[in-house]
């Protein structure tokens, strides 16, 4: 099976001496690695080429997209089944919360002085994980489709939506739009997105108070609503990997995907010329008259398990560290991510997070306390979507779950 069969099963699972790669010498003698992360191409890169290490007694990796919901337990033991974790702005903090992963500062000392400082993310004065890519949502578009109908690629949630009608009214697809809407964590991050380019704000200055039961929240709710009106009737089911297929397909003509997953929609696997010759990409978009891209930032990164040996912690951090190296840019790889490494060199597939990251896409929020949120929305946004609840209520809801689990976290009185 090659890597793109593995992909589209929604988990990629390697053990030590399946890569093809002659092993490396990373200076490892002995200790284990156990990655746990999401599944697109750029982390499978990195993990394949980290166990590529020499000197390992264990190389393994758990590549899923439901890496977020077995990371913290697979962590939590001791030992940890999981030696290193790959993780995002957000998903770090709830392995920071729990205190399963470990400050890096030590390792770095002894083993990654040459590390960029750019790539060390610092939380509270302590490295606590290592950065290789930033990423961003943007827009993905389908540019003869937008040429059959005369309009121009969107640059604001009414022009995507002005143009989902035409091509609807058109006849030449039922369902244009799609989107990573599953309910859940892909739909809390929609409307993240959403809110920020509403220029809302998620709590009361200085506090873990939340605060989005206001015009900036129904906004946010209603060009949802909107959105999904024109999205594939089971639109709450798809994750980034069900859209994506979707697109393949030639199902859609316009959405907010991932700067990761751009390079598949682009390749010649998996779907037609006529898809991939015209899958096109842009910066975010912004909504309801604001300058503020309807975005967010990120990085993903690695961090080291608290719960393992510290000899184990060190052949963890030197096999990541070899999987993030510049040995590891090639044709092949330079398309998968923007990288954060020396010597990489942007491919055009990228050029929707650069077009992100000029913009001045606001950072998804790293704070301890948001993760409640972000769960509070995606476990009752689907209702307003599906017409059982109002607008407000959906959101007095979200806010009532999120302040039960901040009050048992000690986050609020």
């Amino acid at each position: 099976m090659n890597l793109r069969n593995i992909l589209m099963t929604g988990s990629f699972l390697v053990a030590a001496g399946a890569s093809t790669a002659m092993a490396a010498d990373c200076g490892i003698d002995g200790g284990r690695l156990s990655i746990i992360g999401n599944e697109f191409p750029a982390i499978q890169t990195v993990a394949r080429n980290a166990q590529d290490c020499d000197g390992l007694s264990e190389a393994k990796a758990n590549l899923t997209a439901d890496h977020q919901t077995i990371n913290l337990a697979g962590m939590q033991g001791d030992p940890a089944e999981y030696t290193t974790a790959i993780v995002a702005n957000s998903s770090i903090v709830a392995l920071i919360n729990e205190d399963v992963i470990r400050p890096l500062d030590d390792l770095v000392s002894a083993h990654g002085q040459d590390i960029p400082k750019n790539q060390l993310i610092t939380i509270n004065g302590q490295v606590m994980a290592v950065a290789f890519m930033a990423n961003a949502q943007h827009l993905v578009y389908r540019k003869d489709i937008l040429e059959q109908i005369g309009m121009e690629p969107p640059k604001t949630y009414e022009d995507m939506l002005a143009a989902a009608e035409k091509i609807r009214a058109e006849g030449i697809l039922e369902y244009p739009l799609g989107g990573a809407y599953a309910a859940g964590w892909n739909l809390a991050q929609e409307f993240v997105n959403m809110y920020i380019g509403n220029g809302g704000q998620f709590y009361e200055p200085g506090t873990a108070q939340v605060s989005i039961n206001n015009e900036a929240g129904v906004a946010t709710l209603e060009m949802l609503k909107s959105l999904s009106a024109y999205m594939n009737p089971d639109f709450l089911t798809h994750d980034s990997n069900a859209t994506s297929a979707e697109w393949e397909a030639g199902n859609v003509a316009l959405m907010n995907m991932w700067g990761s997953r751009t390079g598949v929609l682009m390749d010649a696997e998996g779907s037609t010329p006529e898809v991939y010759e015209n899958t096109t990409v842009a910066g975010p978009m912004t909504v309801a008259g604001g300058d503020t891209p309807a975005s967010t930032l990120w990085w993903d990164g690695w961090t080291v398990a608290k719960n393992i040996s510290d000899a184990d912690a060190e052949a963890t951090f030197k096999a990541m560290k070899h999987g993030i190296s510049p040995a590891i840019l090639n044709d092949e790889t330079m398309g998968q991510a923007v990288w954060m490494i020396d010597g990489y060199q942007p491919a055009p597939v990228n050029q929707g997070v650069f077009s992100a990251i000029s913009a001045g896409t606001t950072p998804y929020p790293m704070l301890p306390h948001h993760g409640l949120l972000h769960t509070a929305l995606g476990d009752n946004i689907a209702d307003f979507l599906q017409g059982k609840e109002s607008a407000e209520q959906t959101l007095s809801d979200i806010e009532d779950a999120y302040m039960t689990a901040a009050r048992e976290k000690g986050f609020v009185n």
